[in-house]
């Protein structure tokens, strides 16, 4: 008898810009068939995107199915949903100012993935990120081990392409890790950051270490000045399909990301960036790593700031 196989579905919750590249990304990958939802009035949209798409996967050799919708019924079954939908942000807004409106939106996507993909493992990409993972969590009622938030992927990369630029070597050879909370008071963790498997600290002077952090930190923001219309949408997109991938194919990566602590650097039940193993049961286990006396005062400030829109969300959801 015949091995039947079923390629892993993944569900993209928003089709604007990081949504469209997610189809792509994972198209390219060939990490599942892929389903690009939005609403009625943008689901144009979803299907020219998706349609473009899947004019290239013949020239990519990749054999993905890439389909728009704005039909829930199609997103069912699910192993993996990506969230981008909410409002972008635009300069001088910050990620808190999106709060009220990206509540609502979180509020109607958490309930239709809880209805139709009740297995799947939910990658949250909306903002404010890690408000918005906390959200989802206590609508749908996940397990923690199937919700994550992506933050901490796209802000260690900024940090690595900035030292190793100042540096000049190669990408490949920088490890980083950024902590804490998906904003300006996040946290690069410069003892964890090694070229080639020296320390930092050893390579490059201690003020160009602090401009490299300083603006890692405002990154983000950076790149909504420049675009005046939006916000990022390459790297964060990915970002996110780097965690999938960890996942669908059990790889076990370790990556920051926004994972629930429930004790790990004395956050109780909060969605914070810290390191954590991605594979095939999820996020399988938050790795509590030894911070310097600094660090852990900076990240205490960011958690507590998450923590402070956290309360604001739970106020929302009540």
């Amino acid at each position: 008898m015949a091995r039947t196989f079923t390629r892993p579905k993944i569900a993209l919750i928003g089709a604007g810009q990081i949504g469209g590249n997610l189809a792509l990304l994972a198209g390219q990958k060939e990490l599942g068939d892929v389903v690009l939802f939005d609403i009625p009035d943008l689901e144009g949209l979803a299907k020219g995107k998706a349609l473009d798409i899947s004019h290239q996967m013949p020239v990519e050799g990749a054999d993905t199915k890439i389909t728009g919708t704005s039909k829930w019924e199609d997103v069912a079954g699910a192993d993996v949903v990506i969230i981008t939908a909410g409002r972008p942000r635009k300069p001088g807004m910050s990620r808190d100012d999106l709060l009220d409106v990206n509540v609502q939106i979180m509020k109607d996507v958490a309930n239709n993935v809880k209805k139709y993909a009740p297995e799947c493992f939910a990658i949250v990409v909306a903002n404010p990120l890690d408000a918005m993972v906390y959200a989802f969590e206590k609508i749908t009622g996940f397990p923690k081990n199937r919700v994550v938030g992506m933050a901490g992927v796209l802000d260690s990369s900024r940090f690595r392409l900035f030292v190793a630029e100042k540096l000049g070597v190669s990408v490949e050879d920088v490890t980083a890790f950024v902590l804490g909370g998906h904003g300006d008071d996040m946290v690069p963790v410069v003892p964890l950051c090694s070229v080639g498997g020296i320390p930092l600290t050893q390579l490059m002077k201690a003020d160009d270490i602090k401009a490299i952090a300083d603006r890692t930190r405002k990154a983000g923001g950076e790149i909504v000045a420049l675009l005046k219309t939006g916000s990022a949408y390459y790297s964060p997109a990915a970002s996110a399909i780097e965690m999938a991938e960890s996942y669908l194919r059990d790889k076990k990566r370790i990556l920051p990301c926004a994972a629930r602590c429930d004790g790990e650097y004395g956050f109780k039940g909060l969605y914070v960036g810290v390191p954590a193993i991605i594979g095939k049961g999820g996020v399988e286990k938050v790795l509590q790593v030894e911070l310097n006396a600094d660090d852990k005062k900076a990240l205490d400030v960011s958690g507590s700031h998450v923590q402070e829109l956290v309360n604001e969300v739970a106020k929302r959801l009540a």
